[in-house]
């Protein structure tokens, strides 16, 4: 019989946490998918964030450690200078890494560390329970913005590939979608991109996922996806913001 589709090796055998709906578990998965693929599984260490994905630890079978509030991007580069033959990753959500890791992620960028960031972006603070993140839309409603989003009040959404593409350091900068499948795939190949890039030894690569979080946007899995398109895309439009890595 032929196989046409298997969990990869480097997910373990255990459930994932995530709500019904929500994209961290599709991204592990194309994670995962990469590394098989890239033969790399032996090499890789990640760092997992605070956050939704607080427990990536338990799902990837490869070595980890939990960072602080926004400091992935601070340990991956400390376990890079001190391992260089690794392949580190830092996994992050828009709270973790766009607002108290913001300086961490712009100065990797800036030194253009050798390691490979993936972002997760669902304009919300996703486990602490719908707090108005530095993503989170104009107009759209959290926790601490019950009347939604004011710039007046609380300034606008940060893009966070448009920002860090004004660095040198940067290396391959580029933001996906996981609403479709035509965009998962996308997104799987912008992922092993990243990697490959830290494989063949370019500077810092950074992929942005706009996720679907229906939990705290308060709609159910489909009007996520729907939100996704019509909403988040408007503000962070998909595309390679920066690609100098090497072919």
């Amino acid at each position: 019989m032929t196989v046409i589709a298997k969990k990869p090796q480097s997910l373990t055998d255990v459930p994932m946490h995530y709500c019904p709906g929500c994209g961290h578990g599709i991204v592990h998965r194309l994670m995962a998918e990469a590394i098989d693929e890239l033969g790399i599984a032996d090499r890789v260490i990640g760092v997992a964030p605070v956050g939704c994905a607080v427990f990536a630890d338990s799902y990837f079978a490869c070595d980890m450690i939990q960072g602080a509030h926004g400091r992935g991007p601070a340990i991956a580069t400390g376990i890079k200078r001190s391992r260089p033959d690794a392949i580190v990753f830092s996994y992050q959500g828009d709270g973790d890494l766009a607002s108290i890791g913001m300086a961490e992620i712009v100065h990797a960028a800036a030194r253009s560390e050798h390691i490979t960031v993936i972002f997760i972006n669902n304009a919300i603070y996703g486990m602490t329970g719908g707090q108005m993140a530095p993503t989170t839309l104009v107009g759209q409603v959290a926790t601490t913005a019950p009347k939604g989003r004011d710039p007046l009040l609380q300034g606008w959404p940060i893009n966070v590939c448009e920002m860090l593409s004004a660095l040198t350091g940067a290396k391959y900068l580029e933001r996906v979608a996981v609403d479709t499948p035509q965009h998962v795939m996308a997104a799987k190949k912008a992922i092993k991109k990243a990697f490959e890039n830290q494989v063949k030894g370019v500077g810092f690569s950074m992929v942005e996922v706009l996720s679907q979080c229906p939990t705290n946007w308060g709609v159910d899995p489909l009007k996520s996806l729907e939100f996704v398109r019509t909403k988040m895309m408007t503000q962070y439009p998909l595309g390679v913001f920066k690609d100098e890595g090497a072919n």
